[in-house]
């Protein structure tokens, strides 16, 4: 895998492919970040990706997938999508500052726009506002959350609390203190201690979790 950028977003990315097990090369042409990810990443190198020449160079065009992170500046985010569209890589993961920024890669050739800041925003607020835990939204207003259970649904099993036909939503499975996740069935009964795994539209999903 081949990540540009050991900002943030970029190095994360590429910390999370190793402890993965993934290959991966990373360039950055802040000598300071390179020094910082050399002893923890595969691969690091100092280079410009904007140059499509240094690219070439260090082999960039036989990887199949790139992550670009670079967002601190528009013209050099572009610049690199452009080099590596050229360059024939596949698959191409870009961070995106603004929408006007990933309309823009969308058309050059990236086929995975990323909006890391947005979409921190947007879970946090999911997250502080009810009694979710995790939040996982779709592009079509479909979403799956982990969260504690309501009052209404302690102590009786999912047929008896009726969630579905109340809420519009669908308990996916329960998890017990110390025990496997399991997936939710008509006699799976809630306890206090439990979490919920929980699937439906996103307003649904909202209504449901602010129940006290």
């Amino acid at each position: 895998m081949l990540v540009i950028g050991l900002g943030r977003f970029g190095s994360s990315t590429a910390e999370q492919l190793v402890k993965q097990g993934r290959e991966v090369l990373a360039i950055e042409r802040d000598r300071t970040l390179v020094q910082k990810w050399a002893p923890l990443l595969t691969h690091v190198v100092e280079a410009d990706a904007t140059n499509i020449d240094a690219l070439r160079q260090l082999g960039a065009q036989e990887f199949s997938s790139a992550v670009v992170g670079v967002g601190t500046s528009i013209e050099s985010s572009v610049l690199i999508t452009v080099n590596l569209v050229d360059l024939g890589i596949e698959h191409l993961w870009v961070k995106a500052i603004t929408p006007s920024h990933g309309k823009i890669l969308t058309r050059i050739g990236a086929n995975h726009v990323i909006y890391p800041e947005a979409d921190a925003g947007v879970r946090a607020a999911h997250l502080v506002s009810g009694r979710m835990l995790d939040f996982i939204e779709f592009d079509d207003d479909f979403a799956i959350v982990k969260m504690y259970p309501p009052r209404e649904t302690v102590g009786f099993t999912l047929d008896e609390s009726q969630v579905r036909s109340k809420y519009g939503v669908t308990i996916v499975g329960v998890k017990s203190p110390g025990e496997d996740f399991t997936y939710a069935r008509p006699e799976t009964k809630v306890s206090a201690r439990d979490m919920l795994i929980v699937s439906g539209h996103v307003d649904l999903l909202e209504r449901f979790a602010a129940r006290p």
